[in-house]
């Protein structure tokens, strides 16, 4: 679980490295042209079908964690009575449902539709001798809804609050837990937690305040 968790953590930065294009001022060539290159590229292709097992691999342990906990009621495992234990630890079963239910969206919506089905425009991106699929138009047109980016809102939201637990957990749950370390790991931790999410959401709100309505 922890590992899972950590490699998670790891992606949700490089994804986001590669969603921040969706800002470039260039009518999306710098996205459609990441697009392009993520969904065609053979090894990314097939690190990105090893990601979709960690995921599913990640939910499933989380959910054989959670009923082995609701079995375990009374013991010293269970969390219940734990004055200081947070919120978030002690609903991360339903965070992490909301959140799998929020990336199946996610892909229904983009994903899918870039791989499956001819629902997108074809292109032409500067410097690319063929045209690609308009991901960029798509993107667009979802943050138009605003029951959309109210949900991709909420997503992140989930997610800030189920790394707000898991980030730290997954280092102790490793043996890392050291007096001089820990604080340290807590600290970027909640850091993490909270810029991360955020810059995820700035996109959908970008786009429903500011792009498109120019």
């Amino acid at each position: 679980m922890s590992l899972t968790g950590l490699f998670l953590i790891v992606f949700l930065i490089v994804h986001l490295l590669g969603n921040l294009q969706l800002l470039a001022n260039d009518g999306g060539e710098s996205f459609n042209s990441y697009a392009y290159f993520m969904t065609t590229n053979p090894l990314i292709k097939t690190v990105s079908w090893g990601l979709y097992a960690f995921i599913l691999l990640h939910a499933f342990l989380g959910i054989a964690i959670w009923w082995k906990n609701k079995a375990a009621k009374g013991s010293s495992y269970a969390v219940s009575s734990d004055s200081k234990v947070t919120w978030a630890s002690k609903n991360m079963a339903i965070l992490g449902t909301l959140l799998l239910a929020f990336i199946f969206i996610h892909m229904g919506d983009f994903w899918f539709k870039m791989k499956f089905t001819d629902q997108l425009a074809m292109v032409t991106v500067s410097g690319m001798e063929t045209q690609v699929k308009d991901l960029y138009a798509q993107v667009a047109y979802t943050f138009e809804n605003p029951i959309m980016v109210g949900a991709y809102l909420v997503g992140m939201l989930v997610l800030a609050l189920h790394l707000w637990h898991g980030f730290q957990s997954a280092f102790q749950t490793l043996g890392i837990n050291h007096s001089k370390y820990t604080p340290i790991i807590k600290t970027v931790g909640k850091i993490y937690s909270v810029i991360i999410p955020l810059a995820y959401a700035i996109i959908p709100l970008y786009y429903f305040f500011v792009l498109n309505k120019n």
